[in-house]
């Protein structure tokens, strides 16, 4: 929570009092011994507190249930709520005002004064105690909420556990071990942590890419994608580079590491998402924000209250000054303020699941109003994702069906993302396909078969100079459609140019509605992609925007980010790949799609189930519902102590007689936890369009 407090051992912080969190994430996910505590507290105060709340609410004034709450609340309170006692002792040892100290002070009084009135009742005035001389407690009130305390400690708990594990799914995609080939070409698998800087490696068929590198022998095509965002593999050959985790297609290679451990994309990716995650701000919560004159304010008034009815106040004047003191406390517990902020936060999060939006916690429901610039990833998140049959072109007297059965035919056994698109497109034309005879694959450039007596070639313009075919007939469409975003294919039969297929990302349906909303709503849009800059441009002038980003790797993303937060924006990112994860750690909110990688869910703060940007527009609106709530839930706290406090310290006694005593003040203190919870329930019905 404060970056520049740093530890060697493990402890709370002596600013905020939650748990210091580890600097280093290994891939082994070890329990936390602190939410195993917690957990383990909260579960026996539940079965302690059940009971207790019971007999508070049946105000029993006989001798066994007043023992029976004592007996109940004492370990709720002296074992369960005891590292709440301890930060609290320590925020105000070292003058850390914080959410613990209003904790420990609506604790400690609640069950002090309950502890004096049952051990001592004669020390209260007559009009305290009842025809057999006993005073009424208030255990249930301080067992109750060390138990609601405890329950928001294990829901965060759990919360923080979750963020390291982007950074565990990052770490799983390098593969354990590698092939290396030593002297005299002897070949053996050795952990990944053997290979060094120099080492020549084979990476076969349908394995991940050990470390980055360059190819020295062979040709394959590698997905990128979970690096670069890109859609379609990348053709490999002697002296390109080689990204360790990418994952290698049909071809064999062999490889010289050059970059190993630390100094990997993808190391260097975790390090990344890692410092993200560490120097995020996490929500300032409005409580805390008064808190540091609202604890002080609350004693100095117990205090003054207590001193004057100790000198100027009836006999006996030290009971009155005690049972003063103790009301201004009880009717000033933080019940309320400690409700305030996670009830609405739980009825938000409620409601954004049934609207198809995921919050990963508060900060992110708190910072997304404020948000004023969206950078959108565009593969997976603007568009589908994954290629499909954009247009067809044929020579006359050749039917598109024909086109079709020829090229579905000869691409049917390959796992190219192309020709998963063009055996799609056939089969959504209902054409029938054969198998291809003479099939011969050409790196880079296309493929070669027979189809029955036929020769068919599909590839782009270099294979079809090589097979001397003239492609004049459709050269200048072909073009126009590239720099409209396409990757276009010649098709050859017999020698001659029988059309062409296009095939491109398309647009997610929903994608222009959403950006017209998003940009109506004050955004500034911007389109941040690994693509080449031609189809970037393209894809952008479909959509209408006019700030876009291309050909950006992963570290280059979280540049962008951060240059737009130096220059005063509120930025969100939303993504959907590997790549995207760091710049949505570094975002001020990361925005993932539910269609995309778990990587980019665990690294953001807010998940779209559906991959539907217009979900953005639904949690900017809770968002802004939600802070509402949360102000109003606060006025409803803090009201009760504006105008209880002066009360219980006794302000209307010299006038009108009134003295309010411990039960009215904890009626107050109850109405208004009421008043908070049924407040924050509004948001299940607040409108979000």
């Amino acid at each position: 929570m404060h970056p520049e407090i740093v530890r060697e051992v493990p402890g709370s912080c002596p600013i905020c009092g939650m748990a210091l969190e580890p600097v280093t994430v290994t891939g082994d996910e070890a329990e936390n011994p602190e939410l195993k505590d917690m957990t383990r507290r909260f579960i026996v105060g539940v079965a302690l507190a059940t009971p207790l709340f019971v007999l508070g609410m049946m105000h029993l004034m006989a001798s066994w249930a007043l023992w029976t709450q004592f007996a109940l609340a004492t370990p709720v309170v002296l074992w369960g709520g005891w590292p709440f006692l301890q930060r609290g002792w320590q925020s105000v040892r070292t003058w850390n005002l914080n959410m613990f100290t209003l904790i420990a002070l609506g604790v400690g009084m609640a069950y002090g004064y309950s502890l004096v009135a049952l051990l001592a009742p004669g020390f209260f005035p007559p009009a305290f105690r009842d025809e057999h001389g006993r005073v009424g407690v208030y255990f249930e009130a301080a067992g109750v909420i060390v138990v609601l305390v405890l329950l928001g400690q294990v829901m965060e708990l759990r919360a923080r556990g979750r963020t390291n594990s982007a950074i565990r799914a990052l770490l799983d995609l390098a593969p354990p071990t590698a092939r290396r080939i030593a002297a005299g070409n002897v070949e053996e698998d050795v952990p990944l942590a053997a290979v060094h800087p120099g080492d020549r490696l084979r990476v076969r068929p349908g394995e991940k890419v050990p470390v980055d590198g360059v190819v020295l022998d062979g040709a394959s095509a590698v997905d990128e994608s979970m690096m670069t965002g890109e859609s379609l593999p990348v053709e490999k050959r002697q002296g390109d580079k080689l990204v360790g985790a990418t994952l290698n297609g049909t071809g064999m290679l062999v490889m010289r590491a050059e970059k190993v451990g630390s100094e990997t994309l993808l190391a260097r990716i975790v390090q990344m998402v890692a410092e993200a995650q560490r120097t995020r701000a996490p929500i300032q919560r409005l409580a805390d924000r008064v808190s540091a004159w609202f604890v002080p304010a609350v004693v100095l008034s117990a205090v003054v209250a207590a001193i004057a009815w100790a000198i100027v106040g009836p006999e006996p004047r030290l009971a009155y000054a005690l049972t003063i003191a103790v009301s201004v406390l009880i009717i000033a517990c933080p019940c309320a303020l400690g409700l305030a902020t996670p009830m609405s936060i739980m009825v938000a999060a409620g409601r954004g699941a049934q609207e198809g939006v995921l919050f990963k916690d508060a900060a992110a429901i708190e910072k997304l109003r404020e948000v004023d610039t969206l950078v959108v990833d565009k593969t997976g998140t603007l568009t589908e994702g994954r290629p499909a049959i954009a247009s067809v072109r044929t020579v006359p007297g050749m039917a598109e069906s024909e086109l079709f059965h020829l090229a579905g035919s000869l691409e049917q056994g390959s796992e190219h993302p192309v020709a998963a698109a063009i055996v799609t497109g056939a089969a959504a034309r209902s054409v029938l396909l054969e198998t291809a005879t003479e099939f011969k694959s050409h790196t880079g450039r296309g493929v070669t078969g027979r189809i029955g007596e036929q020769a068919v070639a599909l590839g782009n313009a270099t294979l079809m100079k090589e097979l001397d075919i003239s492609i004049e007939a459709l050269l200048q469409e072909a073009a126009q459609l590239s720099r409209d975003g396409q990757t276009v294919m010649y098709v050859a039969v017999g020698g001659k140019l029988a059309g062409t297929i296009g095939v491109a990302d398309p647009v997610k349906a929903t994608t222009v509605e959403a950006l017209k909303l998003l940009q109506a709503d004050g955004m500034t849009v911007v389109m941040v992609t690994g693509d080449n800059r031609v189809t970037a441009e393209a894809v952008a002038r479909k959509l209408g925007l006019s700030r876009v980003e291309a050909e950006v790797l992963p570290d280059q993303k979280v540049a962008v980010v951060k240059r737009m937060q130096a220059e005063g924006n509120v930025v969100a990112m939303a993504g959907d790949g590997i790549n995207d994860a760091p710049a949505l750690a570094q975002a001020d909110v990361g925005i993932a799609m539910g269609t995309g990688t778990d990587v980019a869910m665990q690294s953001a703060g807010v998940t779209l189930v559906k991959g539907d940007l217009r979900g953005i527009v639904r949690a900017r609106a809770l968002s802004q519902a939600t802070i509402r709530n949360i102000r109003q839930n606060l006025f409803f706290a803090f009201f009760y102590n504006v105008i209880g406090v002066p009360i219980a310290a006794g302000i209307l006694y010299p006038v009108f007689g009134l003295l309010l005593s411990p039960v009215f003040a904890a009626a107050a203190m109850s109405f208004s936890s009421v008043s908070v919870i049924g407040n924050a329930l509004r948001l299940r019905t607040a409108r979000l369009s």
